[in-house]
């Protein structure tokens, strides 16, 4: 069967969908990962229930797809999964009549069952077993599933259970066969990173991990994602900055700098200890580029602790920052508190938050002008070649726009490849360049 897997939400979630397809092709099927496709038999949707907009996308996703097979389209069967269906599965089943099944996150092998599979792959880190739905380049390494975390706004320990760490050699033999299959930039990745190992090993051993990847996977980019601030390992920030393969980059969400308000969200940190934190990366990693993600409208934050956020980010001077809304999550301790802050005041905060931001953004572009960074080239666009510097993730993070006509004799270009690059021009978001040669 030709069958396409639409994928909502997360960096966890693509990897989950990958290694559904990998499933499937094992069993003989052709898979997509295509949201513009009405033309296969089966169609899988793997939401997200992580907060407010995420669940809207999600649910729009699935009565978009419910009209395509009502019209009499291609897909003859609609299956969705994933952490919405672990947390509504009743309510979702009493309102979407025509999803033919649902599946939570821990069910992938029923899925492969249920659209028909005849045994499952042997290792999942192989190129024939995880079809990537990324640029054939990068690649997202899961090191572990669940969280053990017990932030007040989050659901994720209640869809995903428990953190489950993979063994380092397993993590190593896949990021060596997804390298031998093209990759060149690993993105490691978890619920939280730096748990990594303490339920397996009973330490914690990203460092540990981080050294065998640098020295045994053949990547030539490292990036390590989905970091949390509380108790974070001395020996992962040693890693990075011995081993230029590691990119110098760091994504640790925050979520707040107000004391009271980080206990209320239970994140096992203060201002003081946030503080200190960023500190020792800017001593022991004093090129590396710091993202972080933000919570606005929390329950009980005041103008008064909005405005030390904002002075917070400005002081901070972070390199890449998101922020959203809170949404109240159920289940979830900080139900309780309500939700006393109208959504027009969480917009206005997101908004000023963002401005903050994006002025510090601006002039640290600005400050690269002039300057040469190393890029990787995701895709070609128009009379633009498109890259990354290391400083920068794909989809979340800045990137570099060359101007083909700066290509010259040095031959073609395209996705994966490593050029020079001098920036000529800085954007809020973005930078631009010229090609100076080619690696």
């Amino acid at each position: 069967m030709k069958i396409n897997i639409i994928t909502l939400g997360c960096s966890k979630n693509t990897v989950d969908s990958e290694q559904l397809a990998g499933r499937l092709v094992a069993a003989g099927h052709t898979v997509h990962f295509d949201r513009t496709r009405n033309d296969c038999d089966t169609v899988v949707v793997n939401t997200c229930g992580f907060i407010g907009d995420a669940k809207e996308e999600s649910i729009g996703a699935i009565l978009q797809q419910v009209q395509v097979k009502t019209r009499g389209r291609k897909a003859r069967r609609l299956i969705v999964c994933g952490c919405l269906v672990e947390r509504y599965r009743a309510e979702l089943q009493a309102e979407m009549p025509e999803v033919d099944a649902w599946y939570g996150v821990h069910e992938w092998e029923k899925i492969a069952e249920d659209i028909g599979t005849v045994g499952t792959i042997d290792t999942i880190g192989t190129t024939e077993g995880r079809p990537l739905s990324t640029p054939s380049h990068y690649a997202y390494l899961k090191i572990a599933e669940g969280c053990n975390r017990s932030c007040s706004y989050c659901a994720i320990p209640l869809i995903r259970g428990a953190h489950h760490s993979r063994p380092i050699d397993e993590l190593v033999a896949e990021a060596r066969s997804l390298v031998q299959g093209g990759v060149k930039e690993l993105i490691v990745i978890s619920q939280d990173t730096t748990y990594y190992g303490l339920d397996l090993y009973h330490r914690r051993a990203l460092g540990e991990l981080l050294e065998r990847l640098a020295t045994e996977s053949g990547a030539i980019w490292i990036r390590l994602h989905y970091t949390y601030p509380a108790s974070f390992p001395d020996d992962a920030i040693d890693a990075i900055a011995r081993h230029p393969n590691i990119c110098n980059y760091i994504d640790i969400p925050l979520q707040h700098i107000n004391t009271r308000l980080l206990h209320s969200m239970q994140r096992g940190i203060d201002r003081e200890g946030t503080l200190r934190l960023l500190e020792r990366f800017r001593a022991k990693l004093p090129d590396a580029a710091i993202r972080t993600t933000l919570i606005v409208g929390y329950p009980g934050e005041s103008e008064a602790d909005f405005e030390e956020l904002k002075s917070f980010v400005a002081e901070a001077r972070f390199d890449r920052m998101g922020c959203f809304a809170y949404s109240p999550e159920e289940g979830t301790p900080a139900e309780a508190l309500g939700d006393p802050v109208p959504d027009e005041e969480k917009q206005r905060r997101v908004s000023e938050l963002m401005a903050v931001q994006e002025q510090v953004s601006l002039e640290k572009n600005q400050a690269r002008v002039g300057r040469t960074y190393r890029c990787i080239i995701d895709r070609c666009e128009g009379d633009y070649l498109v890259g990354r510097t290391e400083y920068d993730s794909p989809e979340v993070d800045d990137e570099v726009l060359i101007n083909t006509d700066s290509i010259g004799t040095i031959g073609p270009i395209g996705p994966g490849d490593f050029v020079d690059v001098r920036i000529t021009q800085a954007l809020e978001n973005d930078l631009i360049g010229t090609l100076a040669t080619r690696q």
